[in-house]
This record gives C-alpha cells, structure tokens and sequence, in this order.
C-alpha cells in the first residue's frame, strides 16, 4: 500500500521507512518541498506541528492536492485537545499520539480495502467490511456530508453475522483490541445489543432493528466536540449540558432520512430515558418508554461499563452485570435478568 507521508521534518522519514518499509512503499513529501505523482489511493500519514500556522497553511495545500486519497492519518502529540480538533478540521479520518502506532492502522486500512475487494468472504475481513462502513458513516456526519443510511445498514448487517457466528465475546475482544473512543463504544454497544436480542430469541428482522438503533444511538456525538468526547477526567457541567445534546442531535439528523422507521428514531432519542424520569432529554416515565428502548439503554449502560478507553480499563463484565442489578427503579428488572447471560458469557 502507498502511504503518503507528509512532514515539517525530514529527519522523521528514515524512521518511518524502517518502519513501514517494506511491507508498504513511503512517497515522502517535506514542507518547503515539491510533491510527487498522487494516485487516487493510499494512505495519507501527517505528522506536521499544527501549532506553527504558517505550517499549517501549508499543508492545506497539500491536503488540496491529495484530496484524492480518503484515508488520512495524524499523528498528534499526547493528543493534544486544540491540535486533535483542527487535525480532524483538516480532514483526519484518525488521529494517533505516536508515529510508531501507525503500522497498525495502516494495515487495519489495508485490511478494510482487501476486504471490498473479496466481497468480505473472510470473517476478519466481515468485521473490517462493517467497521468501515461505521466509519464513513461517522465521517459523513462528522464533516457535514449527508449520512448514507446504507452505511449503517451494511454495518448493522456484518455485526448480527459475527456476532451470531462467534459470540458476543470474541466480538467484544476484538472491538477493544483495535478500536477506541465514541467509535469503539458504538461498535460495542451494537454487538451487545444484537447478542441481547438473539439471546431472547427475536426474529431477524427485530435482531437487524435494535442492531441498527444501536448501530445510530449515538451519531449525534459525531456533532459533539473531540475535546469533550475524549475527555479523560469528569465534564464540568457545561461539558455535561453539551454532550446530553446529542440523543436530540441525532434525531434531527435522521428524522429526515428515508428508510429510518420510528423505532430506531425513538431508540437513537430516548436511549438515555429511564423508568423513574431521571433520564433525559425528554424525562419520559414508565410506559413511555417503549421495549426497543429498554433493550437498547441496558445494552448501552453495559458497554460503557465493560469498554477500554486510554484512562481506564474495562470492567469486568460480572461486575458491570452488579452494577446494571443496582440500577433497580431505572431499568426494567426482568429484562436485567433476561440478560444476564448476555452479560456473563
């Protein structure tokens, strides 16, 4: 695979040579420099310092002449919040804090390509073929393009396969061993839920629905701000008051969608709703609440509990189980039972 790798610093290229050479060909591209011939695939690798403008300014030039290659890649210093923010502005599909974690999300990249060309025959491949439409679906949304409700779809449909194939457990391994962030929970909390629906014997055609209000609940965070999604400490209440913004943001980003029935609708809005009213954003009570709904905050709550984040590691599910138990008076107590095989394996 090309890997475009564009620095202010040409000291940095015989590291990256070393380490992606040969298993991937390096087209270098120094600031100050002339490019090379562009093809219209690849890898787009960055590792610029956002922090000098004049840098910058550069390289949305750059950017302006490899528009042609889809993936791009930065490589952001600790994560830094204000240089996270404007990586994704320039167009980072992802960010990563060191240049040596590249290698992985480049051949993860690799992998989702290989996996169109062989129409997904490989269960690997099924999983990067759905990851990736997850992706561009989040990136659409994210970078104010129209979210194609055929990306959820294709998603939805490859997690009920490899879910239903190999258990929620293997699923789960897999998500936290190479996803992270609002993605890794998305992904996480769809393959609970689809486990949780198969579990309770559900038709297909209810399996692929709360797998696809799943696969949506939380587009809206798509809208939030990075520095807030990412946060690693607790959200001062402005924070707080932003974030819960996002069930209703990503309601009205679907509600004009074609193919999006009401079920999901109400799932992706009132995923958060409790029986007791403490929920929001709408405070609903009791039988307000509808089954979907039910299913799909329990599945939630658990997947929040059991998911691997750079500041914490993942609970372990028996005592996310106790702490779903606990919640007695907010979620339904017989489908908190139902699930517990879901919950423990």
């Amino acid at each position: 695979m090309l890997v475009y790798f564009v620095t202010d610093e040409p000291a940095k290229l015989p590291a990256i040579r070393a380490m992606l050479e040969p298993q991937h060909a390096v087209v270098p591209w120094v600031l100050d420099s002339d490019g090379t011939g562009v093809r219209a695939h690849g890898v787009l690798m960055v590792d610029v310092d956002l922090r000098q403008m004049p840098r910058a300014d550069q390289l949305k030039l750059i950017l302006q002449e490899l528009a042609a290659i889809s993936e791009r890649l930065f490589v952001v210093p600790n994560h830094a919040r204000s240089m996270v923010a404007q990586a994704y502005a320039l167009g980072a599909t992802a960010v990563i804090s060191r240049a040596k974690e590249a290698a992985l999300k480049i051949a993860q990249i690799e992998y989702a390509e290989a996996a169109k060309e062989k129409n997904a025959t490989d269960p690997a491949m099924e999983m990067d073929a759905g990851v990736a439409a997850f992706a561009s679906m989040f990136s659409n949304v994210r970078h104010g393009r129209p979210l194609k409700i055929a990306d959820a779809r294709r998603a939805t449909s490859q997690i009920v396969k490899r879910v239903g194939q190999d258990g929620l457990s293997t699923w789960l391994d897999e998500v936290r061993r190479y996803h992270e962030g609002t993605f890794q929970h998305c992904l996480l909390v769809t393959g609970v839920a689809v486990a949780f629906g198969l579990d309770v014997g559900f038709s297909s055609a209810d399996v692929s629905r709360l797998g696809m209000a799943a696969t949506l609940h939380d587009i809206g965070k798509a809208r939030i701000p990075l520095s807030i999604l990412d946060k690693p400490g607790r959200l001062d209440p402005d924070e707080d008051e932003i974030i819960r913004r996002h069930p209703v943001i990503g309601y009205e980003l679907l509600k004009g969608v074609s193919d999006v029935s009401p079920e999901i609708l109400d799932g992706v809005r009132h995923h958060h709703e409790y029986l007791d009213g403490s929920g929001y954003p709408d405070g609903l009570k009791g039988s307000q609440i509808s089954d979907l709904v039910r299913l799909l905050t329990i599945s939630d709550i658990f997947a929040a509990l059991v998911e691997s984040r750079a500041y914490k590691t993942p609970m372990p599910r028996s005592a996310a189980y106790e702490i779903l138990c606990g919640m007695e008076g907010k979620l339904e107590g017989a489908l908190v039972r139902a699930f517990r095989k879901v919950a423990l394996g």
